[in-house]
């Protein structure tokens, strides 16, 4: 079967959710000679450097200063030039708001299966089968498709462990790009403050909820991430109640997440923030009240003020690092 990863970069880096991506395609297909990446950007050649022992053979390059921000129709016109020159069975993507936005367009150019927001992939015959958490993560969906045309996939970031496998040499293929006329410009990217991963694909997160009582006091949760190389999230009642912006609020009017350790601090558990966050590999709450719905799907509890245990927390994760 022969893959190709749509490699989602930010300012010509390569995001590190297309290791997911080649990890999932190396466990799909052994032969790095049947699995390519598709870069699409201003300036990107330079950084490609970083696919060799990722388990292909070969990157497609499509650059051009007119490509330097995200356009969804121009990225698509990029991307279908790729498949063109690699005419692959599968094409994967993160399911991050670029790889959301683009293979829905391209499937319906390909008249193609789509299977989004996926937590796991696998091929037996000629047929595909994905898992896809349904209903706020309450179900997991069995989704099958045929790979007699080409199928597009996207994986939820954080996922599948990234497994380098070693093989593949990663080499630059550079495709011409010709000006495409477009009803659409991107005039402007406005990048968020904050340095850290975004919520939909860090790997640790920290959030607070109304019991934070001001946006002042979201610091102590500022210095907990710190310690740990994590990213800090909200409910939507913190976020309501102005202590927190949007761009933070996790659950289903929010950002979905899954990562690999989640801590809620003084967040009872809404049916809505739980819909945000029920995936990830492991919860932590941090809550006044035993009965709080947040500990029936935490795998750890700890019965207490959060702004008790979360500076205890900080200072131990400090001696663990020093």
């Amino acid at each position: 079967m022969k893959i190709l990863i749509f490699a989602d970069q930010r300012s010509g880096a390569v995001k590190s959710s297309t290791w997911e991506l080649c990890s999932l395609a190396s466990s799909l297909e052994s032969s790095p000679e049947n699995i390519a990446a598709v870069v699409v950007g201003k300036g990107v050649a330079s950084n490609c450097g970083d696919f060799a022992g990722q388990g292909l053979d070969k990157v497609f390059v499509v650059e051009d200063d007119q490509l330097e921000l995200y356009n969804p129709v121009s990225y698509s016109k990029a991307i279908e030039l790729a498949v063109e020159a690699f005419s692959p069975d599968l094409i994967l993507a993160s399911a991050s708001p670029m790889g959301k936005d683009v293979l829905p367009r391209l499937a319906a150019r390909f008249d193609s299966a789509l299977f989004t927001d996926v937590i796991s992939l696998s091929h037996s015959g000629d047929e595909l089968e994905a898992q896809k958490p349904m209903y706020a993560g309450k179900a997991i969906a069995t989704l099958k498709a045929k790979t007699s045309s080409t199928c597009l996939v996207s994986l939820r970031p954080n996922s599948i462990e990234v497994k380098k496998p070693g093989t593949g040499l990663g080499t630059v293929e550079t495709i011409n790009w010709s000006s495409l006329d477009t009803k659409i410009q991107a005039l402007e990217l406005k990048a968020g403050a904050s340095q850290k991963a975004d919520l939909t694909e860090a790997s640790r997160i920290i959030s607070g909820g109304r019991a934070m009582g001001s946006a002042d006091a979201f610091k102590i949760l500022d210095e907990a991430a710190a310690a740990m190389e994590a990213t800090v999230g909200a409910s939507r009642a913190a976020v309501d109640s102005g202590y927190a912006s949007h761009d933070m609020q996790v659950g289903q009017t929010g950002k979905t997440v899954n990562p690999n350790l989640y801590i809620a601090c003084g967040i009872s558990g809404s049916i809505q923030h739980m819909a945000g966050m029920r995936t990830a590999k492991t919860i932590v709450a941090i809550n006044t009240d035993p009965d709080a719905p947040i500990f029936k799907i935490a795998d750890y509890g700890i019965v207490a003020d959060l702004f008790e245990a979360v500076p205890v927390l900080t200072e131990k994760l400090k001696a663990l690092n020093s």
